[in-house]
């Protein structure tokens, strides 16, 4: 039987490989070792997958070791051309807890006393320009959608304003840090002011932290700041805007 065949090697659990197909359906298996050479040698084996009628195809790496794709025609007409990539880990995985679930997201915003000032805006989002058209443009209309009023850039900064001063306003005025982290946002210097001062506020209680990683592995984040690493995150690998977007709305309406 022809086959195309792809060595993955050593691969851990969580780790998602996506199969771009161009051309018909084809039956797609992710095998470990032993039943990829079963499968080879024409014998029964165990895999995951299986038809596919649609592309690109993303299956999870079920446990640590090593793994294989295989892509044939068997009991199908025509040819397909295929092609496959490693995308970030899957973390958090999908059984995260539900954000409104999480005692730190759930407390009451600010300082408890008969002076606390009402927050202008419910969410800051933080984030690199290279990210906007992809994640954080969808990610703010999502918010406002559900409701919520969101402090982003492109709604608030005027020709002629101070960066700045606009920055430190929407930090003091909001009660949701977001911050979208990504390998271009660990470059910029200005995000890493925004996130200096979301820090400062999530410390002194004023502010609630919620890390959302884009393209980006936790190696890389415990490289850039191993306390973000440690917080109840979101991926865009594992969740859609939308879906973020309706938690934490959740998360607000409930506090």
């Amino acid at each position: 039987m022809n086959f195309t065949h792809y060595n993955l090697g050593h691969k851990q659990r969580g780790e998602i490989v996506e199969i771009t197909l161009s051309g018909s359906a084809a039956n797609v298996r992710l095998m470990d070792s032993s039943n990829f050479s079963n499968y080879r040698s024409g014998r029964q084996h165990k895999y995951y997958g299986g038809l596919a009628t649609k592309s690109p195809i993303r299956l999870p790496i079920p446990s640590s070791g090593q793994w294989h794709v295989t892509i044939d025609m068997q009991g199908l007409r025509g040819t397909t051309r295929s092609s496959i990539r490693m995308m970030p880990s899957a973390l958090p995985t999908l059984n995260q807890p539900d954000l409104a679930s999480v005692p730190s997201l759930v407390n009451k915003y600010g300082i408890e006393d008969d002076h606390e000032i009402e927050k202008e805006y419910d969410v800051f989002i933080s984030h690199a320009s290279e990210d906007k058209t992809e994640v954080v443009r969808p990610l703010a209309h999502a918010l406002i959608v559900e409701g919520l009023k969101v402090w982003y850039d492109e709604f608030e900064m005027k020709i002629g304003d101070s960066l700045r001063r606009k920055i430190d306003a929407g930090l003091r005025n909001s009660k949701f840090g977001i911050v979208v982290l990504s390998k271009d946002f660990i470059k910029k210097g200005w995000t890493n002011y925004e996130l200096d001062g979301i820090i400062t506020k999530s410390v002194s209680g004023e502010q609630i932290i919620l890390p959302i990683w884009h393209n980006i592995t936790k190696k890389e984040i415990v490289e850039y700041s191993p306390s973000l690493a440690d917080k109840v995150a979101r991926n865009t690998s594992s969740y859609t805007v939308e879906e973020i977007a309706k938690e934490i709305a959740e998360v607000i309406s409930n506090s």
